[in-house]
């Protein structure tokens, strides 16, 4: 079954911009933008646009989805003539057509069935077809899982987007205290440890949106290790990389070794 529209992403998207470069190279590593020069990509989620301003430089063509807010990615993308931005969702779209590249940046995991979605994210990959993931980790996320979410559902369901922003600019004013002391200290124990260390690179502004993204999201699931180890099974994928990123996440992709053509 096709997932609901969420005004909530439109609202996100609409609100804040990322422009952090060096986060989404991160992010895809191993991988490298040059990984994308004159390929077709699929972007599946593509938020308010900002991946796509990444990687279209370097791609052949790009068609960038998503469900929420694909025409304020539209509108920031203007200028860019290789790139086709469709509303669809991603876990049950059939675009009839398969890619050199499939990649999936912080959305599988806000899905109904993140494990449906990245079956079909594999069904639009060509054979040795390159897949890249980012999610957020079960392992290091207990804080977000267990209290953060509850308190969202509890408390923060119903707020409107302007509470949540006020909301996320105190909490985030409140973390740096602590980040820009205690947590420059070595003391790899203290939770959020690796994750923190990003803050201090990163803007007040763009800390506003990792903290807003959290209270905001209508609904997130922390995946395992095993489970992102599950999407790369040896006999479908060689060159698979899996690795922790900060402890709160797995980036994970592979070289696709079969396929379902969709353009057939």
């Amino acid at each position: 079954m096709a997932q609901e529209k969420q005004s909530k992403w439109l609202e996100q998207w609409k609100a804040f911009r990322d422009e952090e470069l060096f986060l989404f190279e991160e992010w895809i590593s191993p991988n490298k933008l040059e990984d994308f020069r004159g390929k077709t990509v699929l972007e599946a989620g593509c938020g308010g646009g900002q991946h796509t301003s990444f990687v279209a430089p370097y791609c052949k063509r790009i068609v960038a989805v998503d469900l929420n807010a694909v025409e304020v990615a539209a509108e920031r993308n203007s200028d860019l003539t290789n790139v086709q931005f469709l509303e669809a969702d991603i876990a049950v779209m059939d675009l009839q057509e398969n890619f050199d590249v499939v990649f999936s940046i912080g959305v599988v995991h806000h899905t109904d069935s993140p494990d449906s979605t990245v079956a079909n994210l594999v069904r639009h990959l060509k054979q040795n077809g390159r897949l890249i993931l980012w999610v957020y980790s079960k392992e290091g996320n207990w804080i977000a899982e267990f209290l953060i979410e509850r308190l969202r559902r509890i408390a923060l369901r119903n707020a409107s987007t302007r509470a949540l922003l006020l909301i996320s600019k105190i909490l985030t004013s409140v973390l740096y205290l602590p980040i820009y002391s205690l947590y420059l200290f070595p003391l790899q124990m203290l939770p959020y440890y690796e994750y923190f260390s990003n803050f201090r690179r990163l803007s007040f502004e763009r800390n506003v949106l990792n903290v807003f993204d959290k209270l905001n999201a209508p609904q997130v699931e922390f995946i395992s290790e095993s489970r992102v180890r599950g999407w790369f099974p040896p006999e479908k994928f060689r060159n698979v990389h899996i690795s922790s990123y900060k402890g709160v996440s797995w980036r994970a992709s592979g070289i696709y070794t079969h396929t379902d053509d969709l353009s057939k």
